[in-house]
């Protein structure tokens, strides 16, 4: 099988996969390499530095790609291999299935990209195949989107704030949203959902109204999630499969993605680690793979397919910098930075190849104590620069999640979020009304972080760490030591951890 290079982001977050004799070999956005948020790909070009790191990655040269997969229309590339399109929402389904530990699945892809917006899929051994269930007009993603301009969240990939603001609502909503109903193959959506929504937002727009703006998000919200839900039960109707895979811009959204896992509809359900557009590069390149050959039998795919840097490399950076650090064995990086964590300070935590999806799984993070004094002020304030609504996502070890947490029983890529059975206990973090949290889930092939976990447990009583992405306000998650050591002196960090080598101001 040949190396293939998939393409995706026209408009926005461009990405790179390479695919070398059909497993993906690394993955990478185009923001975190150049420090661009949200870059796109220029017209005619390659994204010359991202396509460099993937071909390190794969250990080849650009001679040796012997096509570019595509799944968006608009992408225009300079002369060279040839170019494969692959159909946008069979890309997202290729992600989704070829990344899960799934033989065979029903894959659902919501996506605002794409005619029809929502689509159904069949994924054996044997490929991807199309299912036959007719949709009209707008998607899921799109009314969703609808509702977050109407809310002020424009239209730039902010529709997670409304998901945040829904999070601390105390469901005291009186004011009525215009019924969407699920009519066989479309939504019927009501010529005034959005202005209905805009003109109780210009009522009770004020500061002093943001626990009324949330019970709007999250009534808002609810509407949509029943109707998603009432979709995927005909869908488990007519296609009897058990296992379920989700793909498409729509499940970057752990509501929706928690609603359908705890449904009962299906005994296994699967988010990729991004489903959204700068994942289909990774659809694209397998599609176009598993077209030449089948698949290798594979296991699920490695959130961290990004760039890795050796000790050998971070010390380099380090010492151009003439910085001063300590150079330590892991047991004494673990016993340093749980001190440092049990005082109440912020930890940037630097280890092994970075996440290829949009959340800091525990290779590129800031860490902190989800039980000490200011927490969320720390974060906010110095870091994030963040609403006070805005919740935090939390790491556990697996085996203690049903001690503290009420949801799907893994959240491997923080795609699910979870009630929280002792909200006093959070309190730190857990702004005023919010009951739920985002949570990722480890175990033991988690390594240091796990080792972590477990003796900041041992010191705080309390064995999971709030957990948030490695960057400074409004920039990528960081891609290198040094991006690292920047983000770190222009912060709040109280220590960064790179590998073995730690920092302290």
């Amino acid at each position: 099988m040949s190396v293939i290079l998939g393409i995706a982001g026209s408009s926005r977050n461009a990405a790179l996969a390479l695919c070398d004799a059909g497993r993906v070999v690394g993955v990478c956005e185009h923001a975190r390499v150049t420090r661009t948020r949200r870059a796109a790909l220029r017209p005619g070009q390659l994204p010359k530095e991202t396509l460099e790191t993937m071909l390190r990655l794969g250990g080849c040269s650009e001679r040796d790609i012997s096509a570019y997969a595509i799944a968006e229309t608009a992408i225009r590339l300079p002369p060279g291999p040839p170019v494969e399109y692959v159909d946008h929402h069979l890309a997202h389904a290729a992600t989704a299935f070829y990344s899960s530990p799934f033989e065979d699945a029903t894959i659902l892809v919501c996506d605002r990209s794409g005619n029809p917006e929502l689509t159904v899929w069949r994924g054996t051994d044997r490929g991807i195949t199309p299912e036959a269930f007719p949709w009209t007009g707008p998607g899921f993603a799109t009314v969703y989107t609808q509702a977050a301009e109407a809310m002020g969240f424009g239209r730039d990939g902010d529709e997670h704030r409304m998901e945040a603001l829904a999070r601390v609502s105390e469901r005291r909503c009186e004011a009525s949203v215009p019924a969407i109903t699920y009519d066989g193959d479309r939504l019927a959506i009501p010529s005034h959902f959005q202005a209905s929504i805009a003109s109780l937002i210009g009522r009770n727009g004020s500061a002093a109204a943001v626990g009324q703006r949330a019970s709007l998000a999250d009534q808002i919200q609810r509407q949509i999630g029943e109707l998603l839900r009432a979709v995927v039960a005909e869908i488990r109707r007519r296609f009897e499969c058990p296992r379920l895979c989700l793909g498409g811009g729509l499940f970057y959204n752990s509501y929706f993605t928690t609603l359908l896992a705890e449904s009962g509809l299906y005994t296994d359900v699967f988010v990729p680690a991004n489903p959204g557009n700068a994942g289909v590069a990774v659809g694209a390149a397998l599609a176009v793979a598993a077209h030449e050959a089948p698949l290798p039998r594979r296991e699920p795919m490695s959130p961290f397919l990004g760039p890795e840097f050796s000790p050998q490399e971070i010390k380099a950076v380090l010492d151009n910098c003439k910085l001063s650090y300590d150079y330590l064995r892991t047991g004494q990086v673990i016993d340093r930075t749980t001190a440092a964590l049990a005082k109440g300070q912020l930890v940037g935590w630097f280890q092994g190849r970075m996440e290829w999806g949009p959340r800091a799984l525990g290779h590129r993070s800031i860490l902190a104590s989800p039980v000490a004094p200011y927490v969320l002020e720390n974060l906010n304030v110095f870091l994030k620069q963040r609403k006070p609504h805005e919740t935090y996502s939390v790491v556990v070890r697996a085996e203690d999640l049903p001690r503290y947490f009420r949801g799907p029983a893994k959240s491997a890529f923080m795609e699910y979020e979870y009630e929280v059975l002792d909200a006093n206990l959070l309190k730190s973090v857990l702004p005023e009304n919010a009951t739920r949290l985002r949570v990722q889930t480890v175990d033991e092939s988690a390594g240091m972080l796990y080792d972590l976990i477990r003796a900041f447990g041992d010191v705080a009583g309390v064995p999971m760490l709030v957990n948030t992405s490695f960057n400074g306000f409004n920039e990528p998650i960081v891609c290198n030591p040094r991006d690292a050591v920047r983000v770190f002196y222009v912060t709040g960090l109280d220590m960064a951890v790179l590998g073995s080598m730690v920092l302290v101001k």
